[in-house]
């Protein structure tokens, strides 16, 4: 009785034991119960969260959406009083009209300075016409001064005007030297006028940026989180104001590194989601994460230790949601899903390839 009691419990211990193990192979999907179905519980819903804030300070004026509203691109959603910026914007045109006006006076003085050059040549031609007048008395009334013919008196006058004519040409051609020297100066001046009107545009042109900051608009489609905004409250350049969740959302699945071997860009996907009662959606595969998580985290861990554990990693993978399914338009980026891959499914290559044959045929 004593040994058939002892291999009774001998057995029980076996069958336990063999049972045991058999969870654990089913369990991590070791063979035999090894699947092509892969699933994981570590993924949620993600999307584009923009945070909206102003470029600029001041007191808000009008908020014009409320919590969670639907809103369209270029929709107003929150107004900042405007009227510093609009009296910055009328000194920048102010601004701006006296630098046109003193690159107009400018224009006239160029026009001015090239008139006194034609005016300087004319006197120049004028004055070489009285000196060769001049020169041809001269040489006419010296030797008759020496042959007793014309008088001493005759003789100086004529070289008198000699050199007043003389004088005269140097006199107008310094003229057109001093115009020139006027029109080039007015020429240098002139580019530094023009450069001063293109800072006054600039200038314009900025306050009128500011002034179109002031209405802060929705930069696309989407829906808006909680609005912070408040009439009256003061708000400086990068203040949150609200959060605006774009319509476009998709899938993150931290699979890990030991479920990744047979998985491929276009494999459909299936993933039920924990906030719809566990209803099911698909989607596909559209990349994989270029590193695994751990090394995109603040505090990464170093392994050169002499307390070595591996870790089983875990490595971000991408899904498209599929189109025209009713429960996609109710999911919102955080919300936990859960995500089955058949990596026996052909992929994006597979169906490339089989396209390609089809057409060869």
């Amino acid at each position: 009785m004593h040994k058939l009691l002892r291999s009774t419990a001998t057995i029980v211990a076996v069958v336990v034991g063999l049972i045991g193990l058999t969870l654990v192979l089913y369990t991590w999907q070791l063979p035999p119960f090894t699947s092509a179905i892969q699933t994981t519980n570590n993924a949620y819903v993600r999307g584009q969260v923009t945070v909206v804030s102003p470029q600029l300070g001041g007191y808000v004026a009008e908020v014009a959406v409320q919590d969670y509203e639907v809103v369209k691109a270029g929709q107003l959603l929150v107004k900042i009083d405007d009227r510093i910026y609009v009296q910055k914007l009328e000194q920048a045109k102010a601004t701006l009209a006296a630098q046109k006006a003193a690159l107009a006076n400018s224009e006239q003085q160029r026009l001015s300075n090239e008139a006194k050059i034609r005016l300087a040549e004319a006197q120049i031609e004028k004055a070489e016409a009285v000196l060769k007048a001049a020169e041809a008395n001269w040489h006419r009334i010296e030797p008759l001064v020496s042959k007793g013919i014309s008088t001493q008196k005759d003789s100086d006058q004529a070289r008198s005007t000699l050199d007043e004519a003389r004088a005269g040409l140097a006199q107008v051609q310094a003229s057109l030297e001093v115009a020139r020297q006027d029109l080039a100066a007015t020429v240098v001046s002139r580019q530094s006028l023009e450069a001063a009107v293109q800072g006054a545009e600039a200038a314009v042109r900025l306050a009128e940026i500011d002034l179109q900051n002031t209405e802060i608009k929705a930069p696309q489609d989407g829906r808006l989180g909680e609005v912070g905004a408040r009439v009256g409250q003061y708000v400086s350049v990068g203040t949150q104001l609200t959060a605006l969740v774009p319509e476009k959302i998709w899938v993150v699945a931290n699979f890990k590194e030991t479920q990744l071997s047979h998985m491929q860009v276009g494999q459909p996907v299936t993933f039920t989601v924990d906030a719809f009662e566990h209803g099911a959606l698909t989607g596909r595969i559209e990349r994989f994460a270029p590193a695994a998580s751990s090394e995109f985290s603040v505090l990464k861990t170093d392994n050169a230790t002499g307390n070595f554990t591996k870790v089983v990693q875990r490595v971000p993978v991408r899904i498209a949601i599929d189109p025209d399914q009713e429960l996609a338009s109710h999911l919102a980026p955080g919300m936990s899903v859960v995500v089955t891959v058949d990596t026996d499914a052909p992929g994006a290559e597979a169906h490339a390839g089989a396209k390609a044959n089809t057409a060869g045929s």
